[in-house]
Order: structure tokens, then sequence, then C-alpha cells
């Protein structure tokens, strides 16, 4: 299910927004003001931003610099009443990736949004590039498997045999959801009962080791699903 977050302080605009998407099995988060949507973009992993301009506070053009920030690829539809070419361009240029002029037909939103969503996924689709038979490269990590050296950003990284493994099992399988259940066939080779805590212990000791900054993670829970390899 993709999340949406909706940053707009008209409160009928909002809800015929949120119960469209809802329909449509979009799970919609609603910010009312510009400082909320900030923060709340901060706190959370959104798939897209619905962005309107004119907001209390802090308006939607520097929103969308101050989100800009720290977040480079999250998509950004400006959904707003000013429609003069200017006003889109300014949109464009603050970081935005689309502008749809209010009043608007739903149908349309919904194409800006799964176009939007498509081109991210593509932008964002990033395979575990395989150098030679021994060494893997993904994002910033290269595991070089003849020597068993793990180097994060020019640095490093000292593993265990367990957590080794359970890396290398992530390397190659990128942006695929895995299970617990498949981690604890794969790495450990041994039916553990279902109650096991022992996946999750293992993910937390090498994401101390290998995402000790937030902004860099590369390993994402997928809540109720598992874990997936996927680059900041």
């Amino acid at each position: 299910m993709k999340k949406i977050i909706l940053i707009e302080d008209e409160s009928s605009v909002v809800s015929f927004i949120k119960k469209g998407l809802q329909e449509l099995d979009f799970e919609v988060s609603v910010a009312f003001d510009g400082n909320t949507g900030i923060s709340m973009v901060e706190e959370n992993d959104f798939d897209l931003i619905i962005l309107d301009i004119m907001l209390p506070g802090i308006n939607g053009l520097d929103v969308c610099k101050e989100i800009r920030k720290n977040n480079k690829n999250i998509p950004i539809l400006f959904l707003t009443a000013l429609s003069s070419s200017e006003n889109i361009v300014l949109g464009l240029e603050s970081g935005g990736d689309d502008y749809l002029v209010k009043p608007f037909k739903f149908i349309e939103l919904v194409a800006r949004i799964k176009s939007l969503l498509r081109r991210s996924h593509q932008n964002n689709l990033e395979t575990t590039e395989v150098i030679n038979e021994n060494i893997y490269q993904f994002s910033d990590v290269t595991v070089n498997d003849y020597t068993k050296k793990v180097i994060r950003g020019g640095e490093e990284i000292s593993l265990t045999s367990t957590e080794y493994k359970l890396l290398l099992y992530f390397l190659n399988n990128p942006e695929k959801v895995i299970s617990r259940a498949e981690i604890l066939d794969a790495v450990w080779g041994v039916n553990y009962e279902l109650g096991t805590n022992v996946v999750d212990v293992y993910v937390n000791y090498l994401r101390k080791k290998l995402d000790n900054q937030e902004e860099n993670k590369i390993i994402h829970t997928v809540i109720g699903m598992g874990y997936v390899l996927k680059k900041p």
C-alpha cells in the first residue's frame, strides 16, 4: 500500500481527496499547515506528497524547499488554485515534480499520482552490481566474498559470520521484500519456531554496523511483511 501525505488546509478538499484515494487503497495522512507537514515528512516514510501552495504560516513553496534539503527523491505534486505560468514555474523550480490546478477532476489527480509513483519507482530501483563472481556493489556498499571484506563509504566494517551471511542474502535480493521465514531458511537453514525474534535481532545488529545514519539506511522494515534492501 502506497503512503501519501496531503498537505492542505481546505477541509472540503482534504475530505474529497482522502476518501477517493483510500477507496483506491492508498494510505493517506493529512497535515493542515506547512510546519506540520514538514515534521510528518521528516518522521515518516511517505511515497508521495500532495502539496498546496497557499497554506497558513509557511507557504507550500517554502515547504517544498525545506523538504528537498533532506529528501531529494520523494515525488511532490503541487495542487493549487494559482494557475499562472509564473506560479507553475516557481513550483517546479522550488523542487516540485508536477503541478495540478484547482478545480481539478479526481481522475486526473489519480493519473498524475500514478505517473509520479511509476517514475519514482524507476528512479529508485537499484540492483546489486556483481563486478565479478566475488565482488558485490550496492549503493556505497562493497562486499568482497573472497576476502569477506565489507566496505561502506570507504570504511571497512567488521561483521560476524551470521551478520555477513545475512548481508549477502540481502545483496542477492535487492528491492525484494523478504519475509522473516525466508531469511531464517536462507541464513540459518533451520526451521525455528515462528515466535522467535532471531531475524529481528540480527537485522538490528547489522543495521547498527551498516546503517549508522538514518538518512543513509539501506535496510528497511516493511511492517507486517519483513525487510527490504533499497538505496537511501
